[in-house]
């Protein structure tokens, strides 16, 4: 989730060690078997600072994910200049391959299509940065192809976490950067 004003720095190493909590306890067991007890054990504060947190465990999650959300959309632009079409950045390929320690969680919260409550971050956020650089560059369809890019991308995630399509981290990589280089210049 993207923050607007400052945090207070006690917030921040709170919401720090839930969401460390978080990620810990979810490679041991599903985001669904986690209690709230359990979590703020391990995070070592109290049950009532979790709540003044975090309304549920899922918002903590999504907010516990919301790196990988900054990470997919810092991949798809990390290029200058013009773009081999065919081969995606490093960055993007990286993103992929580092999808696999938390996959269980991601698929969670992302449900196939691109839905759930991580595809609505990561939709937001990447059609917000594809808009903005689509204006910058003065394209007249930058709603369109932003909106387009966001879908693909996020629906192409995933449909590959939740195995729809079998390709390894490197190759969907490769793939989706194709699709998504055809759309921008598809107008």
């Amino acid at each position: 989730m993207t923050r607007g004003a400052p945090e207070d720095p006690r917030a921040a190493r709170t919401r720090a060690k839930l969401r460390a909590a978080l990620l810990a306890e979810c490679a041991e067991h599903p985001l669904a078997e986690i209690g709230v007890a359990a979590l703020v054990r391990r995070a070592g504060v109290g049950r009532a600072t979790f709540y003044v947190h975090y309304p549920d465990l899922e918002a903590l999650a999504v907010d516990a994910c919301a790196d990988v959300v900054r990470e997919a959309v810092d991949a798809l632009h990390a290029w200058r200049g013009r773009p081999d079409p065919m081969i995606a950045p490093a960055a993007l390929v990286e993103f992929f391959a580092e999808l696999t320690p938390h996959a269980a969680l991601y698929r969670t919260l992302l449900s196939p299509g691109g839905g759930g409550p991580l595809g609505q971050v990561l939709h937001r956020d990447l059609r917000a940065r594809s808009l903005a650089e689509r204006e910058l560059a003065g394209a007249g369809d930058a709603p369109l192809v932003a909106s387009a890019v966001a879908a693909t991308f996020a629906g192409v995630l995933a449909d590959w976490l939740h195995g729809r399509i079998e390709a390894t981290s490197e190759e969907i990589a490769h793939q989706v950067w194709q699709l998504l280089v055809a759309l921008h210049r598809s107008r």
